[in-house]
């Protein structure tokens, strides 16, 4: 009897563990296979398609299925550019939906095995209206500043909740590793399931990181001159044509690059060119006094004023500042206004006053705030340091686009609250551009793509071209800044 109760507890027992086993299994493969890090990007024609990108932790297969009012509408769609390959110990999944119908908020849902929550999108439709948020430079490394840079978006998406997509001026994250991509995404997953993104490569995004952008978005790259540290591309939305730069194509721009930007702006006939990018032609930061920022202001800009280029939205600098419209470098009627868009993040730099005059002149801006050490600078004309308290904070910038009329409005989240608790939101800056509609044509109509061959073969022109500007442009500048810059480092320790 003994022997026989002994025996069946034995059984019971190596049944149990088996169970355990294999139901453990389960849930660690499950577990494996659940989508994350999942983003919804401008890919192609904003009407009709988009790029989808996630990651599971074990190798599956890659599927999005879309949902019209609860109904499932794959079947009448195409998925193109289906992708599964490791990237840095995960697994990067990449699938271009095309079919859809302009005007629409679908629903989503990414995976293969294990599926994603829902997601949404909304195609353009279409009319010459667009509304959009800028962001830049959340630059984090943990997750508490993180978790600071998606307030700051929320707070966007706040003040414009019919924003149809919205662009991030670079940098990411600090320094692009797994761990500070994970917190990216942990912070900002919810809001990325539920709105369009048209990313901008940033310096931290790109110098020393190599793939990492290109492995995080799926991007139309089809048009990019090199895609390994950043990505270029277009696309139009409303009546407005859009460019994104990667200016960490040989440490600015190289000359395939503005080659491409020149004939993809002429290849238009869209009311309205906006160029999104990271590093800044115009700033009062510490970056704005290196020979990056002046070729950018020449060479670029040079290419700027041919196209007619209205508005440009750049980061890196970690403060606000607007020119007043710029054509060839000088303050004008007609021509370019330049944003750098400030950071939504917590990193922020204060003014450089010894760059007034070199680098950028007092009559060419607009708007400046800038934030430091728990207080934000308005420079008003005449003091660099007058303060307020509601000026330090994350920023945000919401543009609207209708027919020919582009309304710009910038704002901070203070990091301070009211005493309530609540969100304090500062409009800081606003202007309005109006133009004449229908009057640009296309004249470029060929192939706008760039061979790897040419692009190796303009690597030492566009070398050639920097270095010209650094020691021909930059350097009597910075010579003759440099007196008045040992004097602000020695007097406030800034550099």
């Amino acid at each position: 009897m003994k022997k026989t109760l002994v025996k069946s507890l034995s059984l019971f027992l190596c049944l149990a563990l088996l169970t355990s086993s294999v139901l453990f299994a389960s849930f660690a493969s499950d577990n494996g296979l659940e989508p994350r890090r999942i983003t919804v990007s401008v890919n192609g024609d904003t009407s009709v398609s988009r790029g989808f990108c996630w990651y599971t932790d074990d190798k599956t297969g890659s599927e999005v299925r879309i949902f019209y009012d609860g109904a499932d509408v794959s079947g009448s769609l195409t998925f193109s550019d289906v992708t599964c390959s490791e990237w840095q110990g995960s697994y990067m999944h990449k699938v271009t939906v095309s079919g859809l119908t302009p005007g629409k908020t679908y629903t989503y849902k990414v995976g293969y095995e294990v599926w994603s929550s829902d997601g949404s999108f909304t195609t353009d439709d279409g009319d010459d209206k667009v509304n959009f948020i800028n962001i830049s430079d959340v630059q984090a490394g943990s997750l508490d500043s993180f978790l600071k840079g998606r307030a700051t978006l929320d707070a966007a998406y706040k003040t414009m909740p019919d924003a149809d997509f919205y662009s991030n001026c670079g940098d990411f994250t600090n320094d692009s590793t797994n761990e500070e991509w994970d917190y990216y995404h942990e912070a900002f997953q919810s809001l990325n399931m539920t709105a369009t993104t048209a990313p901008v490569a940033g310096n931290h995004d790109g110098f020393g990181a190599e793939g990492w952008f290109s492995n995080m978005f799926n991007l139309d790259t089809s048009e990019s001159v090199q895609n390994n540290n950043g990505v270029n591309y277009s696309f139009d939305y409303g009546n407005a044509h859009f460019a994104v730069l990667n200016t960490n194509d040989l440490a600015s721009v190289s000359l395939s690059q503005l080659k491409w930007l020149k004939n993809d702006m002429n290849g238009t006939s869209k009311d309205w060119k906006i160029v999104l990018m990271h590093k800044s032609p115009y700033s009062l930061g510490k970056d704005s006094k290196w020979p990056d920022a002046l070729y950018l202001q020449e060479s670029l800009g040079a290419v700027l004023d041919r196209c007619g280029v209205d508005l440009v939205i750049s980061g890196h600098d970690h403060q606000y500042l607007r020119t007043k419209t710029l054509y060839n470098n000088r303050v004008s009627e007609n021509g370019t206004v330049y944003v750098l868009a400030g950071t939504a993040g917590t990193k922020r730099y204060e003014v450089r006053s010894f760059l007034e005059g070199t680098f950028i002149d007092k009559n060419q801006i607009a708007a400046l705030v800038v934030q430091k050490n728990g207080y934000g600078n308005y420079w008003n004309g005449t003091d660099w340091n007058s303060t307020k308290d509601t000026n330090v904070g994350g920023a945000f910038s919401c543009i609207s686009i209708d027919g020919g009329t582009l309304t710009f409005n910038a704002y901070i989240l203070a990091d301070q609250k009211d005493e309530s608790d609540g969100d304090v939101i500062t409009n800081i800056d606003s202007f309005t551009i109006t133009k004449e509609t229908g009057k640009n044509s296309a004249t470029f109509n060929g192939d706008n793509k760039t061979s790897r061959t040419e692009y190796y073969l303009n690597i030492v022109p566009s070398v050639i071209c920097l270095a010209g500007y650094a020691f021909g442009l930059w350097l009597p500048k910075f010579l003759f800044m440099l007196p008045k810059l040992i004097s602000v480092y020695i007097n406030d320790g800034i550099f």
